[in-house]
């Protein structure tokens, strides 16, 4: 009998508070998330605007937005920088223990000479390395 009342505009006006609802809550993730990672910000200033979006919900997290949104386009900016930065020295610490071909081929050659391998592991080696 439920599903009989339910017409179309009904199913439309549920997605549109869901969609809203589930803006509101990313909304919230988002000021907090920043009010608690904002090094600008001290102690007791993160308990006041805590406390202020708490009590007054909607108002607290836009006069947020308005006040303070600068600054969290600014921690974004920030944060994707750091991340770049730590991607590239891992990127670059990861080919600078990975040895050229050439390095590879000098250190098998080395060891063939020193008779630590035989011809057919120095040959099996320098197939893996050279990729044939």
């Amino acid at each position: 009998m439920l599903l009989a009342e339910f017409g179309t505009g009904q199913v439309f006006w549920s997605f549109v508070w869901f969609t809203m609802f589930f803006i509101w809550i990313w909304l919230l993730i988002i000021v907090f998330g920043d009010i608690f990672r904002s090094p600008d910000l001290g102690g007791w200033t993160k308990a006041i605007w805590t406390i202020f979006i708490i009590l007054v919900p909607y108002l607290g997290v836009f006069v947020y937005l308005i006040a303070r949104g600068h600054k969290m386009s600014e921690h974004a900016v920030a944060a994707a920088a750091e991340a770049d930065t730590q991607q590239r020295a891992y990127i670059q610490s990861v080919v600078a223990n990975s040895g050229s071909p050439t390095d590879e081929l000098a250190k098998a050659a080395d060891l063939k000479e020193k008779g630590l391998i035989d011809e057919a592991e120095f040959a099996a080696m320098k197939a893996k390395i050279l990729g044939s």
